[in-house]
């Protein structure tokens, strides 16, 4: 598949099959995530894989889909604002690469911000000079939904002089 065609047919998946995911793979996907554009090579995010114990404590209302690997993505917080702001778009980078190489392999994801609360941020230990950009669940997808309308790009585009 081409790479137009990947990126139109992703979807957010929201209902999991049980099947695990082979770790070289996710490792695979983490790499290549990890090209994403950054400002002078900051590489600002950190993964932190969410286990069974903590994943309870979460309390999520669909237990992630029941996707059968979960991660929460953090973006370090820059010397300034200027900074931080471009280490979150260099992190929101890295998890569409993320989604977009596990999509290649017929792997779906599901980007959550339920992390972003302090109760979520305290249970998944975030440092307070990172922002949690959200919460990925990561499984073969027990059902692709259709696309939705999006709103056209001539009306998004605006010339300027």
């Amino acid at each position: 598949m081409n790479m137009i065609d990947l990126i139109k047919s992703r979807r957010n998946i929201k209902k999991f099959k049980p099947d695990a995911i082979d770790p070289s793979l996710i490792q695979q996907w983490l790499e290549a995530a990890a090209m994403a554009p950054n400002h002078r090579m900051t590489e600002p995010w950190e993964i932190y894989v969410i286990g069974p114990e903590t994943r309870k404590k979460i309390n999520h209302k669909t237990n992630f889909g029941n996707a059968s690997f979960v991660m929460a993505v953090l973006s370090r917080h820059g010397a300034t604002k200027v900074e931080t702001d471009e280490n979150a778009a260099a992190t929101a980078c890295f998890i569409q690469n993320f989604n977009l190489a596990a999509w290649s392999e017929g792997v779906g994801t599901f980007w959550s911000s339920i992390g972003i609360s302090g109760n979520n941020r305290e249970l998944l230990q975030v440092p307070e000079n990172y922002d949690l950009l959200g919460v990925i669940a990561v499984g073969y997808p027990e059902e692709v939904p259709e696309a939705k309308p999006r709103t056209p790009m001539e009306e998004k585009i605006k010339y300027l002089p």
